[in-house]
């Protein structure tokens, strides 16, 4: 690992890709375009960002191997959060903890829960806790209760995605995102700042996920927040930019100190750019 960094910030959440790709058989998008890796570590330098987090999308499924390569060709700028099944191999999880990655994601959003009490779920868990990796859990936030008791449980840090997806006519008020609030009393939740557009139309991206951001803000502290620009907004580029995802920041969270906590510390600490685990 590289040594600790100094005037550092983190992007926890983009993704790369290119057209011609094996697919993931039920999938809800199918990209048209490219998301290269050159191009976001270019825009990671015109914003003023040192590091950047590469989440596997969900139309790749479990083939890590595009993640992995990008990777490898800029470790010391980048760390990686996988999708694999539940009986991976253990050299297949070393392999990928070699490339960079610290994190499994269960992107969730259309599809049943997993049973995550079964034996080769908590198995994998189990290892997953040994390599200091995170769980990343994307769906909606009435859903929450069917899977962060499970992971709790069974001793795993959690990343919630994009604001942990609250309903867009509830808004704070949807019990599952007052459930996510309630967690922060665990100590092993973070909660991404990503991808408003995921959850209010986009004329309402700042003010309504500044409420959001606000209560996160007052629940969790900076300390167990990040922030994500959710490049290149996959089915959503029509509403979104890189510009506009470092200004919604700005919106939701106005002490600068603060700010600085959720891009640099905690995420530095959490995807381990920093060489231990937090």
């Amino acid at each position: 690992m590289p040594p600790p960094v100094t005037g550092a910030a983190v992007d926890t959440h983009a993704h790369v890709f290119r057209q011609g790709l094996a697919l993931a058989d039920t999938r809800r998008h199918t990209p048209d375009y490219d998301a290269a890796l050159a191009e976001y570590l270019a825009l990671l330098d015109a914003h003023g960002l040192s590091h950047g987090v590469l989440v596997q999308p969900s139309f790749l499924g479990a083939d890590n191997s595009h993640m992995v390569q990008a990777l490898r060709a800029a470790p010391e700028r980048l760390r990686g959060v996988a999708v694999v099944g539940k009986d991976i191999s253990e050299s297949e999880l070393q392999a990928l903890a070699r490339a960079g990655v610290v994190g499994i994601r269960l992107n969730l959003i259309g599809l049943e829960l997993p049973a995550l009490e079964a034996p080769a779920w908590q198995a994998l868990l189990s290892r997953v806790n040994a390599l200091g990796w995170h769980v990343e859990i994307h769906l909606q936030a009435a859903r929450l209760r069917g899977v962060m008791p499970v992971l709790l449980a069974a001793g795993c840090r959690v990343v919630v995605d994009h604001f942990g997806r609250p309903d867009a006519a509830l808004g704070v008020s949807d019990p599952g995102f007052q459930y996510l609030l309630r967690q922060a009393d665990s100590g092993r939740v973070w909660v991404k700042l990503s991808a408003p557009y995921r959850n209010w139309a986009a004329p309402a991206c700042a003010a309504s996920d500044r409420l959001a951001a606000q209560q996160l803000l007052d629940a969790y502290t900076p300390e167990r927040l990040m922030w994500g620009s959710d490049w290149p907004h996959t089915e959503h580029r029509h509403l979104a930019s890189y510009p506009a995802a470092t200004q919604w920041l700005d919106a939701w969270i106005d002490d600068p100190a603060q700010r600085r906590v959720l891009l640099a510390d905690t995420p530095l600490r959490l995807f381990q750019f920093q060489g231990d685990t937090p």
